[in-house]
């Protein structure tokens, strides 16, 4: 299957849904690359960088999963590599 390298950004607005949140990442972990979580104590925001080799539609799955929770604001940025092995690493 045909994989993509991405970039998601995701601002967690409040706290009180960070398992969730981890729960999502934790679900779709063998795509994970690497991710980046960093809280923003002053403004009272997470901010999350996920890097990502999947399949275009899992991308979007995990995308719309993460965009359904309250407080949450995510985009994606996606790169012109695709290959054609299997996600993870």
């Amino acid at each position: 299957m045909q994989t993509r390298v991405a970039v998601m950004s995701i601002l967690l607005e409040d706290a009180a849904f960070a398992e969730e949140v981890n729960g999502i990442l934790h679900q779709y972990g063998r795509y994970i690359i690497g991710r980046m979580g960093i809280p923003y104590r002053q403004k009272g925001i997470h901010i999350i960088s996920v890097a990502l080799d999947a399949p275009q539609d899992t991308i979007s799955a995990m995308a719309g999963k993460l965009g359904r929770i309250r407080g949450v604001n995510i985009k994606t940025a996606y790169s012109n590599f695709t290959s054609g092995g299997e996600g993870g690493v």
